[in-house]
């Protein structure tokens, strides 16, 4: 994509997800994870003006205290959709005592929480007549930068083929708050920023994506790596077939 029209593709994107519900449940609501970070927030609010605010409910789901939590409660206020908000720490703390026989590793802590949030809003979509939106954006899926079956499932996927860069524009011309749009990425889970875990900025990751370019070849070997190594995380379950 040499030239990015930033409106042109928003209202693309605004007739997609139209498009989706009016084949998928004409009568069903638009159920989002709300964290507080640009891609829920553009997510959400590419629902709003696809649905109408009515049809968009958000869930917020911090695990235990989440020091930004007041960015996902501006999100609700700012769009003024319905939400409720629903800690998950207890489930996550049952989880792991009830493993306590088992070495449990880091990673098993740190996507654990991903998981059960997806649960919880599968739980509530059914309880809503909704159809959980994902919000995972291209750059996260590039590199494998989501959870399987936490963050990188749902029902649809407004973002799946837009940059960070290109949520961010999207996010402006959609009238957010600066403060969601340009709000450093964080998981939440383990205390690191996105750039911090992936070892490289999403401009050298967005730049790479869309113009091949990386100067750096440590770097771009990194990327290369994560890229071919998380492929399975896109693709179909493989299955025995006779």
């Amino acid at each position: 994509m040499d030239i990015f029209n930033t409106i042109e593709i928003k209202d693309k994107c605004v007739n997609w997800i139209r498009e989706f519900f009016a084949y998928n449940g004409s009568n069903c609501n638009a159920i989002v994870g709300i964290s507080g970070g640009k891609d829920s927030s553009v997510v959400a609010a590419l629902c709003v003006e696809a649905l109408g605010k009515e049809k968009v409910f958000g869930v917020l789901m911090p695990c235990g205290k989440q020091e930004d939590i007041d960015m996902a409660r501006k999100l609700v206020s700012h769009l003024e959709i319905e939400y409720m908000e629903i800690n998950i720490a207890n489930a996550v703390k049952s989880v792991l005592s009830e493993m306590e026989s088992l070495e449990i590793s880091e990673q098993t802590k740190t996507n654990l929480p991903a998981r059960i949030r997806m649960a919880t809003l599968y739980a509530v979509s059914q309880s809503k007549n909704g159809r959980v939106a994902n919000t995972c954006n291209l750059s996260e899926d590039w590199v494998g930068y989501a959870t399987r079956y936490g963050d990188g499932a749902g029902d649809f996927s407004p973002l799946a083929n837009l940059t960070v860069t290109e949520v961010r524009q999207i996010g402006t011309v959609l009238g957010l708050p600066n403060e969601l749009v340009n709000k450093v990425p964080i998981d939440g889970l383990c205390g690191k920023t996105d750039e911090e875990n992936l070892g490289f900025s999403y401009e050298i990751l967005d730049t790479y994506i869309r113009k091949g370019i990386c100067p750096d070849e440590k770097i771009r070997k990194r990327i290369d790596d994560m890229h071919e190594k998380n492929k399975f995380k896109l693709e179909k379950m493989p299955t025995f077939v006779w």
